[in-house]
């Protein structure tokens, strides 16, 4: 009998010997037994491996891993070109407008818009505690004893 080495990254022909809901059992060269996982039957999302195998199919996998105890990883998945992608045209997370900006656009945007944020925030806290806003230290040297210091738990 001549035996096929199981090597990590090797392509080996196998029988499908038995179907769990988390993957199949592969007969290979050589009577060792290796599991493809459901995650690596096909590059599409598998809910039942039943709909892409069945018991007694020959199939050719890669192997992906072999551990110290004997345990075979494979992959039908891995052997198969890529699905091809669409590009997505509906992405709502992001305008097309921001896409388009360069980095340095971006980052002036970010601080212009930060410094309104911070100015806002500002002239709501002044008014807040009564200060006139705009008089340079009048509105932070005077509230270091305010309400939120001295409250006992």
């Amino acid at each position: 009998m001549i035996s096929m080495s199981i090597e990590v990254g090797s392509v080996v022909e196998g029988v499908v010997t038995g179907i769990t809901n988390f993957g199949a059992f592969v007969e290979l060269p050589g009577g060792k037994v290796g599991l493809i996982h459901i995650s690596e039957v096909a590059d599409v999302y598998v809910r039942d491996v039943k709909d892409f195998l069945k018991e007694q199919d020959k199939v050719k996998v890669k192997v992906l891993s072999v551990d110290d105890r004997g345990k075979i990883g494979l992959s039908i998945k891995q052997l198969q070109p890529p699905a091809p992608r669409k590009p997505h045209t509906n992405d709502f997370r992001r305008p097309n407008r921001v896409n388009s900006l360069t980095f340095e656009d971006k980052l002036s945007k970010f601080l212009k818009d930060s410094d309104e944020r911070q100015s806002d925030l500002k002239r709501s806290t002044d008014s807040k505690r009564g200060g006139s806003g705009g008089r340079g230290g009048a509105g932070g040297s005077g509230s270091s004893g305010g309400s939120a210091g001295g409250v006992a738990r």
